[in-house]
């Protein structure tokens, strides 16, 4: 059987070489041409898994080591007799450390106490729902909403986005992106969001970029009716608006889920599925080779907001992208992964050791 598996997915090159015929490929290469003859495909985001790509192939078995779906034509591969996965929830406390270090920032830069702060949580699935708890974690009142969760629970726990748009100091995306029906979330940020803006709220997404109306946004920017927006999501990636790009707080290359865990994570999930699928004899395979956290002096460290910063430097990775904009992908496809906050606790002193197990467990389940 043969496989084709997208070159840039870390941890996972050699794993399945010895039991199927393995291409690796740039997300470029991986063409209506190059898929025709493969069995199975293991992909990122940057795939389109549709008719134009998949018609004509022998392709049975599609696994995308990634958290969202969006880029998979689920009707399709169901008309088609195509199977598909993706890895829900793999790098989920990757973008719950990128969050950390972006409030960390911000009540730095704002001379501000996040306890003091309501956020509202746009999104509460595997990632939304964690970082909730970082929130809650830093002692933030939070707003959550989730129509679909609301609609299944039918509790009293979930606010309308009419609410978060009047109470909340901080928005936050981690939605899906739905283009239509009851939950569509295409421009879920669109001038009508912006204008029931009762606060002057600071604008985080690290979901998927067309979940903001980029035109919307600016002009939102222009009549200062937002603080801070901090963005790893964009329309039209790796074609980013560059008027966008200059007014943003913080920008990075859609790399808030980019850790080595998340990654192995991802990877690991991939396999197994594809082993699975076709009885390979890898369902019990994991990654094991993760890099060592940074060597980082931590041990005069106590406060917990400079630990998040010491751990990754988010300003760096933007300062990288409002640099060259032109190097979207690459700085994305070439990202020297981090370690996720609870790689370091070894590194810790007594103080900040005893502190962040105290009040920051969401990095520790």
């Amino acid at each position: 059987m043969k496989i084709i598996i997208d070159s840039y997915i870390p941890y996972i090159k050699g794993t399945l070489d010895n039991v199927a015929d393995v291409v690796y490929l740039s997300y470029k290469e991986i063409t209506p041409d190059s898929v025709k003859n493969a069995d199975a495909l293991i992909i990122r985001t940057r795939t389109k898994c549709d008719a134009k790509l998949l018609d004509g192939s022998k392709v049975r078995f599609i696994a995308s080591a990634t958290i969202g779906y969006d880029h998979i034509d689920a009707k399709y591969c169901s008309d088609n007799n195509i199977r598909w996965t993706n890895a829900p929830g793999c790098n989920a406390l990757s973008v719950v450390q990128y969050i950390a270090s972006a409030l960390s920032i911000l009540a730095n830069n704002n001379q501000a106490k996040l306890s003091n702060m309501t956020i509202g949580v746009v999104g509460v699935g595997a990632v939304g729902s964690k970082v909730a708890q970082l929130a809650e974690d830093f002692g933030m009142r939070v707003l959550l909403n989730d129509p679909p969760r609301a609609r299944i629970e039918k509790g009293t726990s979930f606010a309308s986005l009419a609410e978060i748009c009047e109470e909340a100091d901080i928005i936050t995306f981690h939605t899906l992106l739905n283009v239509s029906g009851q939950d569509k979330t295409l421009h879920l940020a669109d001038h009508h969001f912006f204008k029931s803006l009762k606060k002057k709220p600071v604008i985080i997404n690290a979901a998927r970029g067309e979940v903001i109306d980029t035109n919307a946004l600016l002009s939102a920017m222009d009549a200062e009716m937002v603080a801070d927006v901090v963005l790893d999501c964009w329309e039209n990636e790796p074609d980013i608006n560059r008027e966008l790009l200059a007014k943003t707080t913080l920008a990075t290359p859609h790399i808030a889920g980019y850790s080595a865990d998340g990654k192995a994570n991802a990877a690991t999930h991939s396999v197994r599925a594809v082993s699975r699928f076709f009885s390979l004899g890898f369902d019990d395979w994991q990654v094991n080779d993760l890099p060592a956290p940074y060597g980082i002096d931590l041990s005069s460290v106590s406060n917990i907001n400079r630990f998040f910063l010491d751990t990754y430097d988010i300003e760096k990775d933007s300062l990288q992208l409002k640099a060259n904009p032109d190097a979207f992908e690459d700085l994305r496809s070439h990202y020297p992964f981090r370690r996720e906050p609870k790689a370091y606790i070894g590194m810790m002193n007594d103080r900040l050791r005893n502190d962040f197990e105290r009040k920051f467990k969401v990095f520790l389940k």
